[in-house]
């Protein structure tokens, strides 16, 4: 993503350097990284980013080189069906698909705007088509707000399957059927940062937030006793709120992005949390507590209101049974399990 790329691309930007944008496009086999894996390329050869974990690396810089010399984007093959395979490092079976074109700086401020807005923005890119129109971007903001032109009639299209794939959130290529040349574009989502909101800042909290910051998380640690939910404590989490949890959910927005973690053992504290979080949106509900703890919240919930089906989404005892019993190993056992409900 462009995201974990900007520093670098707004930094040669300024110092007036031409910027050329590579992207995995296909993967087969075991390719090292995925569609939509990304790495910038200068005309002097610096690189920010990856598209294949090193093994392909200096063959798309020297063709991203070349890209911005020409002005001529370039769709490359590697793998094993390709003479180069052994020299690129994919000969054990992988192939992946990479496709580089000059970065539009128009565009660019549009990716520095959903990065920061925290927006969801879907890019349609030309990949095979009407010369004039290969590597022109289309970005379509979820909004409706359209920033770039295809051209060539393809901007209705391009603007319906990215509405499209705003809604599923899928990414891939696409064939316009259609008479005369062949036109092939790359629809590609992104999304705000996963957010992950902690209810209670107990020790594992403090953990658990570390782990989730790597993971590229937006963090929220939420605990109405001063001493537990402290900067001091916290001063690495993305938001802190000292508020008892009716008023914490007020401040923060739960969607199909979002996973809440409950860390109290506080009825008091993790109850009042459950009852918002489990008929919401999010994509994971967790509560630290044993299977007699769990039993006992069960009843208190279903009491309160909270559907058999409502309650069905908890993961109780919270995180994968990975056997560790320290803070940091606990806080591990809760991310792996997010992580895996995210990728389903």
């Amino acid at each position: 993503m462009i995201r974990e790329l900007l520093t670098d691309i707004l930094r040669w930007r300024d110092e007036g350097k031409a910027i050329a944008l590579a992207t995995v496009i296909d993967t087969w086999g075991s390719a090292p990284r995925g569609v939509g894996a990304k790495m910038a390329i200068t005309a002097e050869g610096e690189m920010a980013g990856s598209v294949s974990g090193g093994c392909v690396e200096s063959a798309v810089v020297q063709e991203g080189i070349e890209v911005l010399e020409s002005g001529i984007p370039r769709l490359l093959e590697f793998g094993v069906a390709d003479e180069t395979a052994w020299e690129v490092g994919l000969a054990c079976g992988g192939h992946i698909t990479v496709f580089v074109h000059p970065l539009s700086i128009e565009l660019l401020d549009a990716h520095r705007a959903q990065i920061e807005g925290d927006l969801s923005l879907c890019t349609v890119t030309v990949l095979c088509g009407p010369g004039a129109a290969l590597g022109r971007e289309l970005l379509l903001f979820a909004d409706g707000e359209v920033v770039g032109e295809l051209g060539g009639g393809l901007d209705a299209a391009a603007q319906e399957l990215a509405r499209e794939a705003l809604a599923g959130g899928e990414r891939g290529r696409v064939v316009l059927p259609g008479e005369g040349e062949q036109v092939e574009l790359f629809v590609e989502v992104t999304l705000p940062p996963p957010k992950l909101v902690i209810v209670g800042g107990v020790h594992i909290a403090v953990e658990l937030v570390s782990i989730a910051n790597i993971l590229g998380y937006h963090t929220v640690v939420i605990d109405p006793r001063k001493k537990f939910g402290s900067h001091e404590r916290f001063p690495h989490a993305d938001e802190l709120i000292q508020s008892w949890p009716e008023q914490a959910f007020e401040q923060v927005q739960i969607d199909a992005s979002t996973a809440v973690a409950m860390l109290t053992h506080d009825p008091k504290i993790d109850d009042p949390a459950l009852m918002i979080a489990l008929p919401s949106a999010a994509f994971y509900v967790g509560a630290l507590g044993s299977t007699k703890t769990q039993a006992k919240r069960r009843e208190r919930l279903l009491e309160a209101g909270v559907t058999e089906e409502q309650l069905a989404r908890l993961h109780g005892p919270i995180g994968l049974n990975l056997g560790g019993r320290f803070p940091a190993e606990v806080a591990l056992a809760i991310m792996a399990e997010i992580v895996q409900a995210r990728h389903r």
